[in-house]
Parts: structure tokens; sequence; C-alpha cells
């Protein structure tokens, strides 16, 4: 199978029904050997790519991950990100906001943690889970100390989106490049992760009552995710819905998502100037090369 990254990108506009969406496709590779050898050929050219984007400082590169619980996020970022320089990529996991971070605007929070130019930010859950989460429990809204007219449920979440879009419009504007990712996983397909996790002692850590008490509102994220993939997927800032009922077939899709959005930045390294050539051939010389 060719991995084209635009046969799973949403389109600006479209409306989306999750159902319509697979959550297996064929096989990219037909072996594990071959899919070892593909990821580790798209991990080489992440790497160069990095390398190139940090020394260009142009640009920055944003990477949004979400997902249902056991989707594979947390393996995905490990596996496509295992070649890139440290120095140039930063992970951040947002989970229950702070006494601080609920004292400000929801998009306070992440705003803080987007990735300066040159180096790629990864965020493993993020904003999103404000029209998301928050939307499954409109609880939680009462705890985020807004004004009361402001929670109105009619409007509250159109109003979120377009925020969203506000930002992620500004991040373009001023360099930041944004992929988004959903993992779509199938009900069926969590259900026997979370038995793997209670099964295998090394993976129990991985799961809490929590786990499935959300499972419980499967129906509720579905239609939480179809409205914000909806309202969100933009030119510059397109969501991609990835197939997550197989790993090895989701990391090399994401690979390949993100190596186009990289590939797709006007990167160059910097050309030295004829004053720091005229330095470099001096420390050359003073290093003992020997000079035509």
């Amino acid at each position: 199978m060719i991995i084209n990254s635009r046969d799973f990108r949403v389109r600006p506009g479209k409306k989306v029904k999750l159902t319509e969406w697979p959550t297996q496709v064929k096989a990219v590779c037909k072996s594990k050997d071959a899919y070892r050898e593909l990821l580790e050929k798209h991990v080489s050219e992440l790497s160069s790519l990095q390398q190139l984007h940090y020394a260009s400082n142009r640009y920055s590169l944003l990477l949004i991950f979400q997902a249902m619980d056991a989707a594979g996020k947390d393996g995905a970022i490990r596996h496509i990100m295992s070649g890139v320089n440290p120095q140039g990529c930063e992970v951040f996991s947002f989970k229950q906001p702070s006494a601080e971070e609920l004292e400000h605007d929801f998009l306070w929070r992440t705003t803080c943690r987007l990735p300066e130019r040159g180096k790629i930010g990864i965020f493993n859950r993020s904003y999103y889970e404000e029209v998301l989460v928050v939307r499954v429990h409109p609880g939680i809204l009462r705890s985020q100390g807004l004004p009361a007219e402001l929670r109105d449920e009619k409007s509250i979440w159109k109003d979120r989106y377009r925020s969203i879009r506000n930002l992620e419009a500004h991040l373009d504007r001023n360099g930041t490049r944004i992929v988004k990712i959903f993992l779509h996983l199938s009900k069926d397909e969590q259900r026997r992760r979370f038995l793997a996790r209670i099964d295998e002692p090394d993976k129990n850590w991985k799961f809490s009552a929590a786990d499935l008490h959300e499972r419980g509102y499967w129906k509720e994220y579905m239609a939480a995710y179809e409205d914000c993939l909806h309202a969100t997927s933009t030119h510059h800032a397109p969501w991609h819905i990835v197939p997550a009922d197989n790993k090895d077939d989701a990391r090399l899709i994401v690979s390949e998502v993100v190596l186009d959005a990289l590939s797709g930045l006007k990167m160059a390294y910097p050309k030295p100037t004829p004053e720091r050539l005229r330095e470099l051939k001096s420390i050359g010389k003073r290093l003992g090369r020997k000079t035509p």
C-alpha cells in the first residue's frame, strides 16, 4: 500500500461521520520486517528534515494528537520521533488543569507550551480537550470560573471552536505549522487493549477504573469528535483521521503525514556571509590546513 497523507485529511467544511471513516485499512506492509524497514526509513528522513528545520530556524511545527484511551498516542510519538534530536523537540501531555491554569482562559496553558522557531512541539492531548472531555462532561464548566452567561451550552462550543480557529490562523500567520492527528480506534479494539492491560503485568499501570468509566460515554465522545473535526479542520491546520486498530499501520501513516508537513516548508541551511567564510578559512589555517 502506498501512503498518501491526503487520503486521511478532513477537508475544510466537510461534515464528519466517523462510522464512514475506517479504523483499519489494507496493511501498509506485508510483514514485520517490511514494517520495520519502512519505519526506519521514515525516521531517518524525519531526522534529516528536523536537523534542517532546526538550522533554518524560520518555522516551528506543532503536532497535536487526540484520541480515545488506548488508541496508541504514546507509542506513535515514541516510535516516530525516535530519531529526532531531543534538543529540537518537546513533548507535553495535558491532563486535568491545575488551580493556576483554571484562573486563565482555556487556551492559556497550551499557549505557554508552543514550540519555538526551529523546533517541533508535540501535544499529547491539547486545548481540544476543552471541546471534547468538557463537552461530554459539561459539569466541568462550573469549575472553570466562567461567568454564568458564558456557560450557555447553546453557544459555548461554537465560541470555543471559533477561538481555536482564530488561534491556529494566528499561529500559521506567524510561522507555526500545525499538524493535527486523530487516532481513530474502534470500540472493539479498545476493549481488546484494555483486557491486555489487565492481563499483562507490565501494562497494569496503564489501566484505571476511570478509563472504563469514560468508555461508557463512547457515543457522546464520537459525537463530540465529529463536531470538533468538522468545525476546526482548516486549510492551514487540517485534521487527519488515522485508522488506529493496527498500531504498525497507524505509525507509518502518521510518520508520512509529519514528513509531508516538514517537506512542505521552505527551509535551507543558513548561507555564510563573505566575512564568515574568511573567518572559517582563517580558522582552518590555524588548525593546520594547507591551502593550495
